[in-house]
């Protein structure tokens, strides 16, 4: 079982997003800060990180970046999920090496299609 760590700031986005993961057979650890997020990457170890961009505190941008940083969680793959829509605001996500980059609301066959590719292209062959 493939293991998510979502981290977003709004609890009425992260409930049911973390539910119906739950629902996919994902076992999903929730992060409400990017602060809580980060110790959770490096504790629990995800297979993959959902992250919005705009949180209260430390900004998906820099979690993205420490986790880049470090060696141990560098390589999981991030996919931020946002309402931050701009031509920009993407082409910021993926120079800082973000895996993919949803723009809210995204939906549910589109996200899991994403989220399935990520798992996928990082499984050892």
């Amino acid at each position: 079982m493939s293991k998510i760590l979502i981290i977003e700031d709004e609890d009425i986005i992260l409930e049911p997003l973390s539910e119906m993961l739950r629902g996919e057979n994902f076992d999903v650890v929730a992060a409400s800060s990017g602060e809580t997020g980060l110790k959770l990457a490096a504790t629990e170890q995800p297979d993959l990180i959902l992250c919005d961009v705009v949180l209260t505190g430390m900004d998906g941008h820099a979690v993205l970046q420490s986790l880049r940083a470090d060696p141990a969680i560098g390589r999981t793959p991030v996919i931020f999920l946002t309402g931050q829509a701009s031509p920009q605001e993407i082409r910021t996500g993926y120079s800082l090496g973000a895996d993919d980059y949803l723009c809210k609301p995204v939906a549910w066959p589109v996200m899991l299609a994403a989220i399935r590719k990520q798992l996928a292209k990082a499984r050892p062959a």
